[in-house]
């Protein structure tokens, strides 16, 4: 099931999105072992960064909700990781900063360390001054990634909110700046209170909402994009089945990203789930991946 995504190479269309199991490098390999096509790393700042503090994650019955605040050991601690990471397979480096500056920084400490490819974490819901308050500007998101596709030569994937009634106006300034590609959506700005305790049960009183009941937004917002746009997307929200990804791929979307069911399907998710759409692919005459991408559009 090999596929492409711009100049990116993947031996398969699942990848393990930015959050979960990629904080370290033996961590990035065991999904890589798993049957990964790639894994997005942790997203990592110009300095360590502890987080908000607990409580910092709800389970709910239709997904999580999380606000962790950017945990991260800084990008010359996360050196190390890579080191061992990226000898597993593709490793995609997350990034977020405040600066169009330590953006093309980190972007470039990233391709030293191995990385096949950066995405530019614009759309982090629960963490003040990063990710969504820069990534809903198109012309702060325009800066952003033409400064980094000058200070790297691998390829740049934008990482895009749902928060914003401007999305495909930001996807236009990623493609205008250079981007190649963008990865839809991030989490949904959500809230969960304890009706006991009278508040917010996060220590940060709002986070994001990720799992199942995002994919129909996922779904419509790569659609959107796809429509309006020439450039790759990759899909990512709620995928938990083959069907969830065939979904995505329909949209529009090259390839896919798992996060919150590797939690509650385990780590061969993305096996199965690729097993799953060759089998999909078989019976309706699909040769490639790329034969399913975009026809709802038809």
């Amino acid at each position: 099931m090999n596929v492409t995504v711009g100049s990116l190479q993947l031996k398969n269309p699942g990848m393990v999105a930015s959050g979960i199991m990629d904080e370290t490098g033996v961590s990035i390999a065991r999904m890589l072992d798993a049957g990964a096509g790639a894994v997005v790393t942790k997203s990592i700042g110009m300095e360590k960064n502890p987080g908000h503090p607990n409580p910092s994650f709800v389970v709910l019955k239709e997904g999580y909700v999380n606000a962790m605040g950017l945990p991260n050991p800084g990008i010359e601690e996360f050196g190390e990781e890579m080191e061992i990471a990226v000898k597993k397979g593709c490793v995609i480096g997350s990034i977020y900063a405040s600066s169009v500056n330590d953006f093309s920084r980190l972007a470039g400490k990233m391709e030293d360390y191995g990385a096949s490819a950066i995405e530019l974490n614009l759309s982090c819901p629960h963490a003040k001054g990063y990710g969504m308050e820069m990534g809903t500007d198109p012309d702060i998101v325009f800066s952003i990634v033409s400064n980094v596709k000058s200070a790297v030569s691998i390829p740049v994937f934008a990482k895009l909110t749902p928060n914003t009634h401007r999305l495909v106006d930001i996807g236009t300034s990623v493609q205008n700046a250079g981007g190649d590609g963008i990865v839809a959506i991030n989490t949904l700005k959500a809230m969960v209170i304890s009706p006991e305790a009278r508040r917010p049960i996060l220590s940060n009183k709002f986070g994001g909402l990720s799992g199942p009941a995002v994919k129909p937004v996922g779904v419509r917002a790569v659609y959107d994009l796809h429509a309006a746009l020439d450039i790759p997307l990759i899909g990512v929200g709620g995928i938990c089945t083959w069907r969830d990804a065939a979904e995505y791929i329909m949209a529009g979307a090259s390839a896919y990203q798992v996060g919150s069911a590797i939690g509650t399907h385990g780590i061969d998710v993305i096996k199965k789930i690729n097993k799953g759409l060759e089998k999909f692919m078989k019976e309706y005459g699909y040769v490639s991946v790329n034969d399913m991408v975009g026809v709802a559009h038809e």
